[in-house]
């Protein structure tokens, strides 16, 4: 009778226990794919289950309502409530959100390399951009650097100038002052730190999330930014099973195919993730800037056992494209405002002399070595190999335009052939399009140790080597009729020395394809770049307090090799050239509850200079300015509240930012002769800068979910400060115009990037499949390019010059995405529209004119999840 009543409690207490079954479906809310490997646990329970393959759940509860918790990596967790009907409920589809503050978690390899802000306690001034947004928004005939433009203090320009030529600004700093890096590594070119955009086109499709530390930042490599730093996190091998194909199509023809699949993690721990791409489009948006181009992602990874994990990726992103360059305003009233001066037809079809075409493949492979509870060090080893160049005119043969301002090359080709001996041209009466090359060979290693003393104090030792090689030569691209051109420009050969020999202006051709020593013409010489930094940092931290220290020191050697005799003393090597830079930084927070944090930071930074401002003449001289130049000196302040609860949250950051010593070229034209413009160069050798300001951004997602709503603002107030010496030198000649300049720019605005912006953005859940988002941006305080003729002429008068203020401009871009599925096939149907307004703007003054905005674009895709 006792086991009986204790058979029938077992079975009572197991009913009550399991009062019925939940089932559902667990959805990435951006991209509608299924989320396999989600937790759904009751909640105050430790009853929990998985999602399968395809998103799907079922869990036995103890309740008839109640709620449960649903939690996956890299999106925010979901309670959702639920009531039993005749013992079961089926929630449906249940949309997670990305969560940009659990981007640590989405970094499978190279933890201790990828300097995201999450690894410290002690705040920066940081915004994420999740790869959903980046996918949605910023993937195809729109530029990856517009994923991050809703960031504060961040402005992208000169969209318009073709595929993957715009700039983006970072508190007023352009990319040669803020450091890009992919994966922790840096990506910036070692010779004058700019950062070309259409090399890594291929990001919106590869990249995880895009993280933008304004100001000082939490990097704690050997590296020293003005600007902040861009950490581009890119995908590695997926832990889980499978893919999607992905068709896009835009304006102007423009077509986009994507296809991707991963293997998932075998039972010996190997895993393979495949990208492949391809993309092309008559023009992006201005006439003569069709483009064409593919992006290619293999990477492998191993995880033998809990120690170690390797992972080894290749990625790249051939592509070529036509530009379009800054102009007049009267030009484009006279030609419309898609006018391109480069282009023309030729034979009856387009086109153009300038053209940018590139293959840049970068390779690395990861270590992760967690050799005990307090001890992890992460590897890698990184190479870029990059091929290709720019094209633009050979020779002083007259360019011939129509009534309608485009290049007339039938008439050209035709003078060619007229002025030609049997068919061989010469500098001096032909015009013939030549390529500008920029090779390089580029190696590194980073290695960082991560410390965990006790609960309290961490510490991070590191190593930061690499080594650099950049080949620079020009070469005949097209001959433009004629069967061979003679260019006397070098003094070691004939005047009659003739070249026949022509190269594509093509991606995939330039890996192998491109001139010997003999077929190089105007300049041909290398750059060398050995670099070796060491860095470390100690954090403590408690419950309500955290305080860090950061230092880095790091020696830097420069070298000139030329093969040419032209107009200067070029050949051979130069004298090598080490500098020495170093940075330090620290930090206070403190924390009075779990929503709200309060910091200030500083930091002092001794930066060496580009090598490309080191040589007086770098394509033709291996002679050093004298004296040299110094190493810039940052100095800056910064201090921020945060605030975080379960749907809110609010950043607000002010900064202080003094840059001195700082060295400085532009480009310019004296156009008086309009048949024979004289293009040369100011170098400015002791700029100062100020930048100061406010920035604020904010995010609400409300409890009941269905929409979200995001701002973010920023005020400035950035100027030019005391007097700098400056030097003109003509670009053909190599001549100098003027040697001892001076320039007084104190109180003069600094240029190119608005000093005030505000933005918002809005998504709203219309239907349960059907989701609608706008963002709205407005830019104000923009400022020209400060032409020093111009600073020359207010100071002969007693005045402060300033750059030319363009006027304020708004854009609304709106997009729609819809996800279905037909049987057991899902599908995501997204479209957007930018500038739906049709707003007609300027986005930046140059020293050669404006660069209009861009008006109205639009592209549509449809995505297969598998």
């Amino acid at each position: 009778m006792k086991r009986l009543l204790l058979l029938v409690c077992l079975l009572a207490s197991f009913v009550a226990f399991s009062q019925g079954t939940l089932t559902g479906n667990v959805v990435d809310t951006d991209l509608g794919g299924p989320l396999n490997g989600a937790n759904v646990l009751e909640s105050g329970t430790s009853n929990g289950t998985i999602s399968d393959f395809d998103g799907n759940f079922t869990i036995n509860v103890s309740s008839n309502s109640g709620s449960i918790e649903i939690s996956y990596l890299g999106f925010s967790t979901r309670v959702i409530n639920f009531t039993l009907t005749n013992g079961s409920a089926d929630l449906g589809a249940i949309s997670m959100v990305a969560d940009a503050d659990a981007l640590a978690e989405v970094v499978i390899v190279g933890t201790g390399i990828i300097d995201l802000a999450t690894d410290r306690q002690t705040p920066v001034a940081v915004s994420t951009v999740t790869a959903q947004e980046i996918q949605l928004k910023s993937a195809g005939n729109r530029e990856f650097t517009e994923s991050f433009k809703n960031v504060p203090s961040v402005y992208v320009s000169n969209q318009a100038g073709g595929f993957g030529d715009s700039q983006v600004f970072l508190r007023g700093f352009d990319d040669t002052n803020t450091a890009y890096l992919l994966n922790g590594q840096p990506i910036n070119s070692q010779e004058d730190g700019r950062l070309f955009w259409s090399n890594w086109a291929g990001m919106a499709d590869v990249a995880n999330a895009v993280q933008v530390q304004r100001g000082l930042g939490s990097s704690k490599l050997a590296i020293s930014s003005v600007g902040g730093t861009v950490n581009i996190v890119s995908k590695t091998t997926e832990q889980k099973q499978g893919g999607f194909v992905r068709f896009l199509a835009g304006n102007d023809s423009y077509f986009k195919g994507t296809a991707s699949y991963n293997t998932g993690v075998n039972d010996k721990g190997w895993a393979f993730s495949f990208l492949v791409d391809h993309w092309q489009a008559y023009r992006k948006y201005s006439e003569g800037t069709q483009g064409q181009g593919q992006n290619y992602l293999f990477s492998v990874g191993y995880k033998p056992n809990d120690k170690h994990a390797f992972n080894f990726l290749i990625t790249g992103a051939p592509q070529w494209h036509d530009q379009n360059f800054s102009d007049d305003l009267e030009t484009y009233e006279q030609f419309g405002e898609k006018y391109n001066g480069n282009s023309g037809f030729r034979d009856g079809e387009r086109f153009t002399e300038r053209r940018n075409y590139y293959h840049k493949p970068v390779a690395n492979l990861n270590w992760d070595f967690d050799i005990n509870e307090s001890l992890d060090l992460s590897t890698v080893l990184y190479a870029s190999w990059g091929r290709g160049g720019g094209t633009g005119m050979l020779g002083r043969g007259s360019r011939v335009r129509g009534m309608d301002g485009r290049i007339l090359w039938d008439e050209i080709v035709q003078n060619n052939i007229d002025d030609s001996d049997n068919g061989i041209g010469n500098f001096s009466d032909s015009r013939v399009r030549r390529a500008s090359i920029n090779n390089h060979n580029w190696y590194g290693m980073l290695s960082n140790l991560n410390i965990e003393a006790n609960e309290n104090w961490s510490f991070n030792v590191g190593f930061d080597g690499r080594l650099y090689n950049g080949d620079h030569w020009r070469q005949i691209n097209d001959l433009v009729g004629l069967t061979g051109f003679q260019d006397n420009f070098r003094t070691d050969r004939p005047d009659d020395y003739t070249f026949t020999n022509t190269y594509e202006a093509d991606p995939w051709a330039a890996l192998f394809d491109f001139a010997d020593e003999e077929d190089r013409t105007q300049y041909d010489y290398s750059e060398n770049i050995n670099y070796l930094g060491g860095f470390g940092q100690a954090e403590y931290r408690t419950d309500h307090f955290s305080a860090f220290f950061q230092g880095a020191l790091s020696t830097q050697s420069f070298q000139r090799e030329g093969r040419f005799i032209g107009t200067g003393d070029g050949l051979g090597k130069s004298e090598k050239l080490n500098k020495t830079g170093y940075n330090v930084k620290g930090g206070l927070s403190y924390s009075w509850d779990e929503k709200s944090t309060v910091f200030g930071n500083a930091g002092f930074f001794s930066r060496q200079p580009f090598l490309d401002n080191i040589f007086q003449d770098i394509r033709n001289s291996n002679t050093i300015i004298t004296p040299e130049i110094d190493n810039e000196e940052i100095t800056g302040f910064e201090g921020g509240y945060r605030f975080k609860s379960s749907n809110f949250r609010l950043n607000v950051d002010v900064y202080y930012t003094e840059w001195a010593n700082r060295f400085v070229q532009t480009g310019g034209e004296d156009d008086s002769d309009p048949e024979n413009p004289v293009f040369f160069t100011d170098r400015f050798t002791g700029v100062t800068q100020v930048h100061q300001g406010v920035e604020f951004d904010f995010e609400y997602r409300p409890d009941l979910g269905g929409w979200r709503l995001r701002g973010y603002g920023s005020i400035g107030n950035w100027k030019y400060d005391g007097e700098t010496p400056f030097t003109r030198q003509n670009d053909d000649t190599g001549d100098f115009i003027i040697t001892d300049g001076v320039l007084d720019l104190t109180g003069t605005k600094v240029g190119n990037a608005p000093q005030t912006s505000f933005g918002a953005g809005l998504s709203v859940n219309i239907l349960e499949n059907l989701i609608v988002d706008a963002d709205y941006n407005i830019y104000t305080d923009l400022y020209g390019f400060v032409d020093p003729d111009d600073v020359i002429e207010a100071a002969q008068m007693g005045m402060t010059y300033q750059a030319e203020r363009l006027p304020a401009y708004t854009l609304l871009d709106m997009g729609a995405t819809y996800r279905f599925q037909l049987g057991d096939q899902r599908f995501v149907l997204r479209a957007n529209c930018y500038n739906v307004t049709n707003e007609a703007y300027i986005n930046q003054k140059n020293a050669f004119g404006y660069y209009l905005g861009i008006g109205r674009t639009y592209n549509a895709s449809l995505r297969y999840n598998f």
